[in-house]
């Protein structure tokens, strides 16, 4: 990696010149602009009247395993996230960015069989026959058979209830896509053959969100004298490390403080999955469930201080996404996004995703045991109140700065500026 050189600083141009200047052309900048179109999305869900659009921004300073990210592609509302995790990069390349890694692409899915006289007899019948389902799964079934993803395993759990139960769990490795369909389909397939071999009756037959199979995680080492800003320089970069793995600790003990932590964690990652066309919600569910995988909920990541006292973070959880199938496939928005990321498999996405939450939950608790969090949320919020109030063109950060320097960053305020009254106590 050369460290001599940064992506253009996006903020400094035009929005208009700002795709152009990822490498994007003009045909596939007005993709950005147009968006998805109404007969995409009718081809897409039940009863489409319209689209919903959200910002599409680009983090910045990202180097992955080495690799250069020139853009990373998220889609939020929440202001500041996209700034924060580009701080955050900026100061972990400074280390050599961020260092990335995941699990194979394993999913499950789950048949639920109830009604079997003997648990335990039922679960042998099955391993017995294991081997030949699996194959019966990638060779035999026309449904199932796919050239990029195959059924690898097959494993059983006994559920005491009420009612006693045995759960199945069929395990998939999805290659570059998502998998929910093919597993959803291979399930429904093999649940005849599994009644029949346990004995009893199939219930519901689905995959898995908690893909504890399918891990990605990513650390990162933070230099301690980068933390001080002007801002804060009567704090030593020692104390600036100290407060954040004090509030690292703070959200790994306490599930209040780990709701609040994790969430500033999906800021980051769920903006990447939406803006690559994948499940959010079920990236959601994994994640949430795998924070409280032990029976209590906790951090998703943590950081330490190491023997040179700086920074040292890491992030782990589920991470099931694909590149291919699904929205990624049809989304023209999506596939852009993809490309932006330079990405050739689902594995790299999800390391990349993972770096993502990483640093956005640096930038977080930094501001949280710095500053307050509102000081960094401001400036996007005085300009959402001007743009609220009627402001348009350059009365936008005209209005904002002023609500800022009055420290009055209120709905009526911007509406008497927009009219021009100069009084500050409107």
């Amino acid at each position: 990696m050369d460290e001599t050189i940064s992506p253009p600083r996006l903020r400094d141009l035009p929005v208009s010149a700002r795709a152009q200047a990822l490498g994007l052309n003009s045909e596939q900048a007005d993709v950005l602009r147009a968006g998805l179109s109404l007969e995409q999305a009718d081809h897409m869900i039940e009863n489409v009247i319209g689209t919903f659009a959200l910002p599409l921004g680009v983090a910045q300073h990202f180097v992955v395993n080495g690799r250069e990210i020139a853009a990373v592609p998220m889609v939020i509302e929440e202001a500041s996230v996209v700034a924060a995790c580009s701080y955050a990069a900026k100061l972990a390349r400074a280390a050599g960015g961020f260092t990335a890694g995941s699990s194979s692409p394993i999913m499950i899915g789950q048949i639920q069989v109830l009604d079997a006289p003997d648990l335990e007899a039922a679960r042998a019948r099955i391993a017995a026959e294991a081997d030949a389902l699996i194959h019966w799964l990638n060779h035999d079934n026309p449904s199932t058979c796919s050239r990029h993803a195959r059924a690898v395993g097959l494993e059983t759990r006994a559920l005491a209830g009420p009612p006693p139960m045995l759960i199945v769990h069929v395990l998939y490795d999805c290659g570059d896509a998502m998998g929910a369909n093919l597993i959803n389909t291979a399930c429904e397939a093999l649940a005849p053959r599994i009644a029949q071999l346990a004995g009893g009756r199939v219930n519901l037959r689905i995959l898995s969100n908690l893909s504890d199979r399918r891990m990605a995680w990513a650390t990162c080492t933070i230099r301690a004298e980068l933390l001080a800003s002007r801002a804060d320089n009567a704090i030593s970069p020692e104390e600036i490390v100290a407060r954040i793995v004090e509030a690292s600790r703070f959200a790994e003990l306490d599930p209040y403080r780990a709701a609040t932590h994790n969430k500033g964690i999906m800021n980051g990652i769920d903006a990447v999955v939406i803006a690559t066309g994948n499940d959010w919600r079920a990236v959601e569910a994994g994640a949430h469930a795998y924070a409280a995988r032990d029976g209590r909920y906790t951090a998703l990541a943590t950081w330490r201080a190491n023997e040179a006292g700086d920074l040292v973070g890491r992030i782990e959880l589920p991470l099931a996404v694909g590149i291919v199938g699904g929205a990624t496939r049809v989304h023209p928005t999506a596939q852009l996004a993809l490309k932006l990321l330079g990405v050739q498999t689902a594995r790299e996405l999800a390391e990349i995703i993972a770096c993502v939450g990483l640093a956005q939950n640096f930038a977080a608790i930094r501001a949280l045991a710095m500053e307050g969090i509102q000081q960094g949320h401001m400036t996007l919020h005085a300009r959402q109140i001007a743009i609220a109030a009627g402001a348009s063109g350059e009365d936008i950060e005209r209005i904002a700065a002023q609500l800022i320097a009055e420290r009055n960053v209120r709905l009526e305020r911007a509406k008497a500026l927009v009219r021009r009254d100069p009084s500050p106590l409107a």
